[in-house]
C-alpha cells in the first residue's frame, strides 16, 4: 500500500475541512458503513465482541476488527481485555461516544421520514 504524502494539497484541505467545519469532524469519526451501527449497538449498554458480530451479522471480522479500533483510537469506545481463557474483551462507549445518542436518533427520524 503505498504511504500518503501528509503535505499534499489533497491532505492539507483534508485537514482544514475537519478543523473548520463541526459536520465534516463528526462525520470523519462515525462516518462509514459501519461505525454508526457500532455504535448504535453499543447505545444499550457494554458488548463483548462475539456479540457485536452476531448483532451486525454483515460485517465481517477484519472490517469489525479494524472499525473497532478507530473508534477505540478516536476515544469514542473502550476496549476492555480480561485476562481469560478463551479471550474475554468487551467493548463500551466513552462520554464521547454516549453523547452520540441524539446524532443517531436523528439519523434514525431523518431516515424513517425520507426512506423510500
Amino acid at each position: 500500500m503505498t504511504d500518503i504524502k501528509a503535505s499534499s494539497t489533497n491532505q492539507l484541505n483534508k485537514s482544514r475541512a475537519l478543523n473548520v467545519c463541526p459536520v465534516t469532524y463528526t462525520l470523519g469519526k462515525i462516518g462509514g458503513r459501519w461505525k454508526p451501527i457500532i455504535i448504535y449497538n453499543l447505545l444499550g449498554g457494554t458488548r463483548r465482541y462475539s456479540e457485536l458480530r452476531k448483532l451486525i451479522p454483515a460485517i465481517t471480522e477484519k472490517m469489525l476488527i479494524q472499525q473497532l479500533k478507530q473508534l477505540e483510537a478516536d476515544k469514542l469506545i473502550v476496549r476492555n481485555s480480561l485476562p481469560r481463557v478463551p479471550p474475554y474483551v468487551e467493548y463500551s462507549l466513552t462520554d464521547a461516544g454516549t453523547g452520540l445518542r441524539d446524532v443517531l436518533d436523528a439519523m434514525v427520524k431523518w431516515a424513517g421520514k425520507n426512506r423510500d
